[in-house]
């Protein structure tokens, strides 16, 4: 891996890995960056979503970076299908935007606002509004798409975004993240304001995966690439703890297969004071990014963390992180 993208809310961050060394340099600034996405096929194609500044799109490796002009401002959530490169912006008000030409032009998927459930969307800070907070391309079927409404439930097309099914049995409805299992068919999971979810069936139904979190108000995820019983949870006691507290009380859980959640402290400050916003699985590596600005890595499947010593620019706040291949 040759570094990292780092969304701050407003700014993104490019950091160079040379050994054991890290350097950063701010490369896209005050566009209010929210959240990345990394096209798996060609990775020197990356996007931000931006809050007031619509997508940006870069052709080389996030060094550069130009306006996407997708015709919306307010993106909370991009992603790029592993299977054909198409390439997807969730905004608010909630509506999801697909991208066929590499950003060049983009179309809306309008269906999603036909859910029977969409009435009822509602983001409990701006009541009058919600936002798609996740998109998740499934790795093995350019069609099959997951999508999380923060707060209205986990949404499921097949046919690339034409219909689609209201939110899924077992799911939660407070979505803050979504996962595929890169290899194992049919593994999905999911991050929520009241716990985590998984599912074996390709996001048709889910089942709820609490035993041994002390904490329910889940936020980052990461899926073991190797291991699709082997997923993380950045997680807080709520909301209010969570975001504006000066201490989140925060910590990283795994689950292994149908093992209880564990913590996993080994070198993670204790408590987290400032939360958990970013978990990165890439390889053997495991990346967590945190609301102060402070990146951990793990060499050992989250058994033991170190601080990464970053030169330059550093992030003064993490809220996602993609990685560079």
């Amino acid at each position: 891996m040759t570094g990292l993208l780092v969304a701050t809310d407003d700014d993104v961050v490019r950091i160079e890995r040379d050994g054991a060394e890290w350097t950063a340099s701010t490369t896209l600034d005050g566009r209010g960056a929210q959240c990345l996405a990394v096209d798996p096929r060609r990775p020197e194609v990356a996007y931000a979503g931006c809050r007031g500044a619509g997508v940006w799109r870069s052709v080389d490796g996030g060094r550069s970076w130009e306006d996407a002009r997708l015709p919306a401002a307010d993106v909370f959530s991009v992603a790029v299908s592993p299977v054909d490169g198409t390439a997807y912006a969730g905004c608010e008000p909630s509506m999801l935007y697909r991208s066929e030409d590499g950003g060049r032009s983009w179309t809306a998927l309008e269906a999603l606002l036909n859910i029977p459930s969409a009435p009822t969307w509602s983001f409990p800070p701006r009541p009058w509004t919600s936002h798609v907070r996740w998109i998740a391309p499934s790795p093995q079927d350019a069609e099959r798409l997951l999508v999380g409404i923060e707060l209205g439930g986990l949404m499921l097309t097949t046919d690339g975004g034409l219909t689609w099914a209201d939110h899924r049995p077992g799911a939660r409805r407070d979505v803050h993240a979504l996962a595929w299992h890169p290899t194992e068919p049919g593994r999905a999971y999911e991050a929520g304001g009241d716990g985590p979810a998984w599912s074996v069936d390709a996001g048709e139904t889910w089942q709820t995966a609490d035993a041994g979190l002390e904490r329910r108000y889940t936020w980052g995820l990461a899926v073991d690439p190797e291991d699709a019983e082997r997923w993380y949870v950045s997680a807080a006691s709520g909301p209010g703890r969570a975001h504006l507290s000066e201490s989140s009380d925060a910590a990283v859980y795994v689950r292994q297969g149908d093992r209880d959640w564990e913590r996993l402290d080994g070198g993670l400050p204790e408590p987290l004071d400032a939360f958990p916003y970013a978990l990165v699985a890439h390889g053997a590596e495991l990346y967590a990014g945190l609301a102060d600005g402070a990146v951990y890595a793990s060499g050992d499947r989250g058994e033991s963390w170190r601080r990464l010593s970053i030169t330059g620019a550093p992030p003064a706040r993490v809220s996602a992180i993609a990685p560079l291949p």
